[in-house]
């Protein structure tokens, strides 16, 4: 849908035509957001640290699923999976090598996305149902791999302890400062993120990072690729894009971006098992994406936010309907949760099909053609 801009709004450079942030009150709305989550652990109830967490993480993880299903057009659900394989990267890494988790998270990331490549290979022979039932055993493989492969180092299915993120600071004046703990082995400050109040910031700088390098790659020539193939694989083929090459280019940066989001759940939760993340999380990546709007970089940070927000309402409503219908709310409360889920996927599907990001277009069009927005 075109951008709608008021009479005399035009470009003068291509920069200016690229930009995505356009006005100065923008940038200071942007930033005033920006300060007021990152201030969240100031005036905010730990609880809620803790959602906005949660919702990060999953909106990173949408955010690959976005690019390999929304952009690409391959649709998975094995995005669950991969988070499970960099989970125990990160967990590996910093637990039983003593890597810093900022060097093992990137690292995590990669190694997702090198198993990633493998589930990929099908996406040249197969599209369609076909793609998603060979993604789908993804699932099955990679956690039956963690629970009975390499026992004394993965610890079979009771899973591995995960260290807190930390960072080395030096000591100023013989004094710890900013929260910081001495550490007599390294003589060094430690700073600890082993709870939601401090692990937000990790969370919303790689957020941040995440969300500027998913934008960028949609607006690239690797992007246009992307949708050409989603859009018309055997046109695209005919114009010279290889087509299992950037399909495997699609499953690897989902995969990457499956993998930081398993690592920083891992480090968040401090455990992974083969259970952290499963199947059910592969399907609510994916009605997440659906709720949010297929290919556009707002639909993973709608789809994501709304849909953590009915699971956290389903967690609310769950001792009220025990309170009111104790005789039946056994069954029904541990149902409530994919009920709830189901019904607004339903909904969606078939009231808003292209999502909120597609509706927050129409509200900003018929905003700026006010008075005539009918």
């Amino acid at each position: 849908m075109a951008v709608l801009r008021p009479a005399g709004d035009f470009d003068t450079s291509y920069e200016q035509d690229m930009s995505v942030i356009r006005k100065r009150w923008q940038w200071v709305a942007l930033l005033l957001f920006l300060a007021a989550l990152f201030a969240l652990p100031a005036y905010a109830p730990e609880p809620a640290v803790s959602l906005v967490n949660r919702i990060g993480i999953a909106i990173i993880a949408v955010q690959g699923l976005n690019i390999l299903t929304g952009y690409t057009g391959q649709i998975s659900l094995g995005q669950a999976a991969f988070m499970t394989v960099g989970a125990y990267i990160s967990a590996l890494l910093v637990g039983q090598a003593g890597w810093s988790f900022f060097l093992a998270l990137p690292v995590a990331g990669l190694g997702a996305g090198l198993v990633g490549l493998l589930f990929g290979l099908p996406s040249l022979r197969v599209k369609g149902f076909y793609l998603v039932m060979a993604t789908l055993s993804a699932q099955f493989i990679i956690p039956w791999l963690t629970r009975n492969t390499f026992p004394n180092l993965l610890n079979g299915a009771q899973g591995m302890n995960v260290p807190v993120p930390v960072i080395k600071l030096p000591v100023i004046a013989n004094t710890c400062f900013l929260g910081t703990t001495f550490d007599p082995e390294t003589a060094v400050c430690l700073y600890r993120f082993a709870t939601p109040n401090e692990f937000i910031y990790i969370t919303l700088v790689v957020l941040i990072i995440s969300t500027v390098v998913a934008l960028n790659i949609s607006r690239s020539r690797l992007g246009r690729a992307f949708i050409s193939v989603r859009d018309n694989d055997l046109a695209a083929e005919l114009l010279g894009v290889n087509l299992f090459a950037y399909k495997l280019r699609a499953f690897f940066i989902a995969a990457v971006y499956a993998g930081v989001a398993g690592a920083m759940l891992a480090h968040n939760l401090r455990h992974v098992n083969s259970q952290t993340v499963g199947l059910i999380d592969s399907i609510l990546f994916m009605g997440m994406l659906v709720v949010g709007g297929l290919g556009s970089n707002l639909g993973p940070i709608f789809g994501a936010t709304l849909v953590t927000l009915l699971e956290e309402l389903a967690t609310v409503l769950t001792p009220i309907l025990i309170t009111l219908m104790p005789d039946i709310a056994g069954g029904a409360t541990a149902a409530l949760r994919p009920l709830i889920f189901g019904l607004a996927l339903m909904l969606f599907l078939i009231f808003e099909p292209r999502g909120l990001a597609y509706r927050w277009t129409l509200i900003k069009a018929a905003w700026r053609l006010r008075p005539y927005a009918r």
